[in-house]
């Protein structure tokens, strides 16, 4: 029997949740932690904190739950869209970048993180004001659909170059999480993530005492970090300062994130089958990411934005409430005080995290094609085979995004953005328009009424 959504989770015990808000943990730790690791790197070891990133996805996801009224059930970890700004200003050195640390640089790129933040806001107004089906016009399924498609196919590299330093540790992972997902019986079937990263954790523990090593010849688990780690510790926080170049350099890529957001609110709505943009609204949503986005700068942490990862695992575990989100949110909150605990957890493989999202980023996909789907979208009409040929390409072909200079500063837009840029001006531009908003939401809603005791009672079964 086809399993349905389960929207209280409160039903299944207090134990069983705590188990699924650590799943979802899990699902955006690795990729949370990896930007501050690689803006580190730019930042040549005094960039961002890992406590520090852990405690703005925490409380930005906890912050975002309370200006949607905690409805959706959307987690907020590290964008990537902004590494390409933090190697910007780290290389910046004219004027009065000329004689700074790079710790001296960092507040001044979180700075930037704050104002792209801020124009979440200034979207949100005019949503708010002009409304969100006049706003909609310009963003239905035949664009959102493949946009959503290129969200998670653009993640596919990232999970086969991880899963490249290990291929038997990735397939064990993949394997786990396959198998609870089909054959699973009662609880393990709705945590197939977190048993695929501890079954092959294990395994990586037992390979590295048998003296197996990854690909590379490295070692596949290193614990020096851990040990040398205090077991509690207050977060590195770094207040952010505000300067013209800098925020040039950071503020427009929220012109791309945001249409990542919209991108994302559309996936969240089509995996569980309620329209968060109508209800509590996509101002909201972009509020509550602006708001977290700009919290996080003034600490010293990265931007925030929603994370496919979770929202693959929201498909797998068919539980949609979002109080196992926040669950998680807390979790990252906690871990954020402990550099032991969060050096252990980052000592997994990236072979295992990659392995994992092998299915969560082809989740993400699929969602996009059922958005497509379910919306009835006609591509017998060339319009729509237009734009939907040039966001894919778009999306899947700019692998470095597009860079231009403004005056003397450049700015990169990312696949994505383009993507979506191209895909809304040629909706808005191409005749035949065929579709309304209130209408096909009215209908999908009547479609899609499910009854998650079904779900509740089998997973008693």
């Amino acid at each position: 029997m086809e399993t349905t959504s389960i929207k209280d989770a409160s039903q299944l015990g207090l134990p069983r949740m705590l188990l699924l808000g650590l799943q979802h943990m899990f699902a955006m730790f690795g990729a949370t932690i990896l930007v501050p690791i690689l803006v580190n790197g730019y930042f040549k070891g005094e960039g961002i904190s890992v406590q520090v990133t852990l405690l703005c996805a925490g409380v930005g996801t906890l912050i975002f739950h309370l200006i949607t009224k905690n409805k959706v059930p959307a987690f907020l970890g590290s964008s990537f869209a902004f590494l390409g700004g933090f190697a910007t200003i780290a290389n910046l050195n004219t004027g009065k970048y000329a004689n700074m640390t790079m710790g001296e640089k960092l507040p001044y790129a979180c700075g930037g993180i704050v104002v792209a933040g801020l124009l979440y806001i200034v979207l949100a107004l005019v949503i708010r004001f002009v409304g969100v089906k006049k706003v909609m016009k310009f963003l239905p399924p035949v664009v959102t659909g493949p946009i959503i498609i290129c969200i998670g196919l653009t993640l596919a590299p990232s999970a086969v170059s991880n899963a490249s330093t290990n291929w038997l540790l990735a397939i064990i992972a993949l394997g786990v999480v396959i198998y609870f997902n089909i054959w699973g019986k009662r609880m393990l079937k709705i945590i197939p993530i977190l048993l695929g990263v501890v079954i092959s954790y294990i395994c990586a523990v037992i390979f590295n005492a048998a003296g197996m090593t990854n690909a590379d010849g490295s070692a596949i688990l290193d614990f020096t970090s851990v040990s040398s780690a205090n077991a509690v510790a207050l977060q590195p926080f770094v207040l952010c300062k505000f300067d013209l170049t800098a925020i040039l350099v950071m503020a427009p890529i929220a012109i791309a994130t945001m249409m990542e957001h919209i991108g994302d609110i559309s996936a969240i709505s089509a995996t569980v089958d309620e329209n968060f943009i109508e209800d509590p609204g996509l101002h909201r949503t972009l509020i509550g990411d602006g708001i977290a986005t700009a919290f996080a700068g003034a600490i010293g942490g990265p931007a925030n934005t929603t994370y496919g990862e979770n929202t693959g695992v929201l498909e797998l575990s068919k539980v949609h409430d979002p109080k196992v989100i926040r669950l998680a949110a807390l979790y990252a909150v906690v871990l954020s005080f402990s550099p032991k605990v969060a050096a252990l957890i980052g000592s997994l493989p990236t072979a295992i995290i990659g392995g994992v999202s092998f299915v969560l980023y082809g989740m993400i996909s699929a969602i996009g094609v059922r958005n497509v789907v379910e919306n009835k979208v006609d591509f017998t009409k060339s319009r729509n085979l237009i734009i939907a040929a040039v966001i894919l390409v778009s999306g899947l072909g700019f692998s470095d995004g597009l860079t231009f200079t403004v005056g003397e500063t450049s700015i990169t837009l990312t696949s994505l953005a383009i993507a979506a840029i191209l895909g809304i001006v040629l909706n808005a531009i191409l005749p035949g328009k065929d579709y309304d908003f209130m209408k096909h939401e009215s209908e999908a809603a009547k479609l899609k009424t499910q009854d998650y005791e079904n779900h509740y009672e089998e997973v008693e079964d």
